[in-house]
C-alpha cells in the first residue's frame, strides 16, 4: 500500500473487524454481555445511592464503555511505527486531534523544537581466536504472514537515543545486569573493565544507569542484550516458543531506550523550549557535554541471540550461578576476552519538532481550576502496549465525556485532555509544557492523572499516586467490575497488593514534571503486570500482540478507562475536591523515620520535624472528619476546596535536593513537592515568562 493510502487509513476510525479476536464469536459475545450486565448492576447500585446530578452522570459514564471503540483506536494508532519527530508520529498526532475535535471539544496543537537523537550508522562484529569474524545484522526478524512486515521496514534501526558516537575495538567483559554491585564483584575477581567493551543484560536497572555505570568503571563501550532467561519464556523440553505463538520475546527481539539522564529537552534544562523559528536560549554542545547528562561512550542494544553468540566466544572465569543464563544457554564467563568486539555507532542529535495535542472541556462553576488527564503518543516502534493502549483508553474516556455533554452534563471545573510527544526520549513533551506553564499549573491545577500503558495483560489494577489521592482511588475502584473477574471489583484485587497503591516517585513517565517541578497531586495507573509484557520497546509491540495476549476482548482497556475517567469526574465535579491528607501525614512520618534511621549520630534534632508532621496529621484528621458538615454548609465549600487543593504546593522545597536529580526514568521513594530549582539568569527568566504566557492559551483559547 502506498504511503498516501497508509495516511488515509491512519486518519479514519476503522471499525473492529467482525469476528476479530480469540475464541468463538458466541462465547465472546456472551462474556461481553456478562461484563455489560455486571457494569450496569454496579453503576445502578451507586445511582440509587447517589442523589446529586453529577453522581448520576458519573454512574452513566460507567455504562458507556465500548470495547470496539478502544480496539479501533488502538488499531488506527499502531498501523505504522511512530517515533517522535517523524512524519508518522505527526499523523498520529493528527488522528488524536481529529478524534477529539469530532467530539466537539476545542483542540489545540502546541509544537516545540527539541533535541532528539537518531542513528546514522551502526556496526558490530565479533572476532576470537580460532573463529571466523562474525558481523551482526542488528535487525529484528518478522515472521511468516506478519501483517506488519511491510511497515516493519519503517521501524527505526535498533539504538539508544543520545548514545555517544565513536568506534571501539576491545576485549569483552561480562557484567551481568550492569549494576554497581556487579562491577564490585568483577573488581573482587581482579577483572579490569577499563578500556573494555562491557556486555550486560537487561533486568535490574534502566539502560541509562547501565551505560553510566559502565562508563564510570572505565569501559570504552557498552552492549546490552535481552537474555532469554528473563524475556524468552519457559524452555519446555529444552525449546522455547515465542511471539507470535506466545507472548514471549523472539530471539531477535531488541529493547530500545534512551540514555539521557534527565527530563525534558536536553538543550533547555529547567526552562521551556520554543517552536521552530522562535528564539529561545539553549545549551551549546560544549555545555551539554560538560553536564554529563549523556554518557559519552558508544552503546548499542542487541538481541538475546546476539548476546549468547558473544558469550560463546568469551573466556576467563566462569560467572557465578546468579549471573548465568537460562536453560539451553551457554556457560557464561566474565572475561576479559578472548572475544573482541568492534563496535561503531554514529548518532545524529538534532533539533526536531514535536507536537502536544490538547482538548478542553470548560468548567461551568470553576473554569479556572484544571483537572488534567494525559498520555504520551510516541513509541519506539508500533507502540500497541507502550503507550497507545493508554492513548486508546484516553480517547475512550473522551468519547464518554462527549456523550455526557450531549445529555446535559458540564463539569464544575475544567478538564484538559493531553496527548504528549517525545516521552520516550526524556519525558520531553510533558516537561516542556509544564515548564512553559509552571505558574498557571501551580495555582490552578487540581490534579494530573496519567496513564502511560493502560494494559500489560492480566494481573489487576496497579495504581500509584501521591497520598492525598489514595482514598479517591479506592472509592472509584470499588465502582468498576474487574474485567477478568466481574464478580469482584477492581478494588478487590488492588487491596490484596502490597502496597495497594504505590507512589509516583522518581521520573518513570509524564507525571514527573507535575509532581517534581510543581507539586501537583498526581497518579498513574495500569492494568496487569509488567512481567506479562516481555516485548517492551521492541518490534513486536504491535496490535497482534495486544489482540492475542494483552487484551483479546479489550475489556481491560474499558475497565481502566472507567476508573481513570471516574476519578477525573470526581475531581472535576465534586463541590469539595476529594482529597484526604491523613495518608499523606502518615507517609511523611514514615519517610522522616527512614531519614532519621539513615543518619545515626547526626548532630541534628528531628523532633521539630516529627512535631510538625503530628500537627499536620491532627489537622488533616479534623478536616476529614468535618468534611460532611462542610459539604452541607454552602459558604464553607469554596474555602474548603481552596484549603484542600493548595496543601500540596506547601511541601515544595525551593532549594536543590542534592540527593536527587530530576531524572532519569527511575522509581524512587520521595513524594511530590521535592523540587530542584536551578538558577536561571535574567534573560532566561524573561523568556520563561513569555513562553509561559504563550502556553496558557491552551486553556484560554478554545478555537482550533
Amino acid at each position: 500500500m502506498s504511503g498516501h493510502g497508509k495516511q488515509q487509513q491512519l486518519l479514519r476510525h476503522p471499525a473492529l473487524a467482525a469476528g476479530h479476536g480469540s475464541g468463538s464469536g458466541m462465547g465472546r459475545r456472551r462474556y461481553l454481555a456478562f461484563l455489560a450486565i455486571a457494569a450496569a448492576l454496579v453503576a445502578s447500585y451507586h445511582l440509587l445511592h447517589a442523589p446529586t446530578p453529577s453522581s448520576r452522570y458519573h454512574a452513566l459514564f460507567l455504562t458507556l464503555g465500548s470495547n470496539a471503540s478502544a480496539a479501533a483506536h488502538l488499531r488506527a494508532l499502531t498501523l505504522r511505527p511512530h517515533v517522535a519527530g517523524t512524519p508518522a508520529n505527526a499523523l498520529a498526532a493528527e488522528y488524536v486531534r481529529a478524534t477529539l475535535s469530532s467530539l466537539s471539544f476545542p483542540t489545540r496543537v502546541t509544537p516545540y523544537s527539541v533535541l532528539l537523537s537518531y542513528p546514522l550508522h551502526r556496526l558490530l562484529s565479533l572476532s576470537a581466536p580460532g573463529r571466523a569474524t562474525k558481523s551482526f545484522s542488528l535487525t529484528q526478524d518478522t515472521y511468516p504472514n506478519d501483517p506488519y512486515a511491510e511497515a516493519a521496514a519503517e521501524v527505526v534501526p535498533t539504538y539508544f537515543a543520545y548514545s555517544g558516537s565513536g568506534s571501539v575495538t576491545a576485549e569483552v567483559v561480562y557484567a551481568n545486569y550492569g549494576d554497581r554491585k556487579d562491577y564490585a564483584y568483577l573488581a573482587s575477581r581482579g577483572v579490569d573493565v577499563a578500556g573494555k567493551v562491557v556486555l550486560a543484560r537487561y533486568g535490574d536497572i534502566h539502560c541509562e544507569d547501565m551505560v553510566r555505570n559502565a562508563r564510570d568503571a572505565g569501559a570504552a563501550a557498552t552492549i546490552i542484550y535481552t537474555d532469554a532467561k528473563d524475556f524468552g519464556g519457559p524452555a519446555g523440553k529444552g525449546k522455547r516458543k515465542w511471539f507470535p505463538n506466545t507472548r514471549w520475546l523472539p530471539p531477535s527481539g531488541v529493547q530500545m531506550g534512551t540514555l539521557y539522564y534527565g527530563n525534558g529537552d536536553p538543550t533547555t534544562p529547567m526552562w521551556p523550549s520554543c517552536a521552530a523559528g522562535e528564539d529561545c536560549e539553549r545549551l551549546s554542545t560544549e555545555e551539554l557535554e560538560a553536564s554529563e547528562a549523556m554518557p559519552g561512550i558508544p552503546a548499542l542494544p542487541v538481541s538475546g541471540r546476539d548476546g549468547e553468540t558473544i558469550q560463546k566466544a568469551m573466556g576467563g572465569g566462569v560467572a557465578p550461578p546468579e549471573w548465568q543464563g537460562g536453560e539451553g544457554a551457554p556457560v557464561y564467563r566474565i572475561g576479559p576476552g578472548p572475544a573482541v568486539l568492534n563496535l561503531t555507532y554514529i548518532g545524529n542529535d538534532t533539533l526536531a519538532t514535536i507536537e502536544n495535542v490538547f482538548a478542553v472541556i470548560e468548567g461551568k462553576e470553576e473554569p479556572d481550576r484544571y483537572v488534567i488527564i494525559g498520555n504520551h503518543r510516541d513509541a519506539w516502534t508500533f507502540g500497541a502496549v507502550d503507550p497507545n493502549s493508554g492513548t486508546a483508553a484516553m480517547l475512550e474516556v473522551a468519547e464518554r465525556l462527549s456523550q455526557l455533554e450531549k445529555k446535559g452534563w458540564r463539569p464544575r471545573r475544567t478538564i484538559i485532555v493531553c496527548s504528549w510527544d517525545a516521552e520516550e526520549f526524556a519525558l520531553i513533551g510533558s516537561t516542556e509544557w509544564a515548564e512553559d506553564n509552571i505558574d498557571m499549573l501551580a495555582s490552578r491545577a487540581v490534579a494530573y492523572l496519567n496513564v502511560d500503558i493502560s494494559v500489560f495483560g492480566p494481573g489487576g489494577l496497579m495504581p500509584r499516586a501521591t497520598p492525598q489521592l489514595d482514598e479517591l482511588i479506592k472509592e472509584a475502584s470499588k465502582m468498576v467490575p474487574d474485567p477478568d473477574d466481574p464478580s469482584h471489583t477492581l478494588y478487590d484485587y488492588m487491596i490484596r497488593q502490597n502496597p495497594p497503591i504505590a507512589r509516583v516517585a522518581g521520573a518513570g513517565t509524564d507525571f514527573a514534571a507535575f509532581v517534581q517541578h510543581i507539586g501537583v497531586p498526581s497518579l498513574d495507573m495500569s492494568y496487569g503486570l509488567f512481567s506479562e509484557y516481555p516485548v517492551y520497546h521492541s518490534l513486536y509491540d504491535d496490535f497482534v500482540w495486544m489482540e492475542r495476549f494483552g487484551d483479546p476482548l479489550f475489556h481491560r482497556h474499558v475497565a481502566l478507562a472507567s476508573v481513570w475517567g471516574l476519578i477525573a469526574l470526581r475531581l472535576a465535579d465534586d463541590e469539595i475536591i476529594p482529597f484526604n491528607y491523613v495518608p499523606y501525614a502518615s507517609e511523611l512520618e514514615e519517610s522522616s523515620k527512614v531519614v532519621e534511621d539513615g543518619c545515626p549520630g547526626c548532630a541534628v534534632s528531628f523532633s521539630p520535624l516529627h512535631k510538625s508532621i503530628k500537627q499536620l496529621e491532627k489537622a488533616a484528621t479534623k478536616i476529614h472528619m468535618e468534611k460532611k458538615v462542610c459539604e452541607q454548609k454552602f459558604h464553607w465549600k469554596a474555602a474548603f476546596t481552596e484549603i484542600s487543593s493548595y496543601k500540596t504546593s506547601t511541601f515544595l522545597m525551593t532549594i536543590g535536593a542534592a540527593s536527587r536529580e530530576m531524572g532519569p526514568k527511575h522509581e524512587g521513594t520521595h513524594t511530590e513537592g521535592q523540587r530542584d530549582e536551578r538558577p536561571i539568569d535574567d534573560g532566561r527568566a524573561s523568556l520563561h515568562q513569555r513562553r509561559r504566557a504563550r502556553g496558557e492559551t491552551v486553556v484560554q483559547t478554545h478555537g482550533e
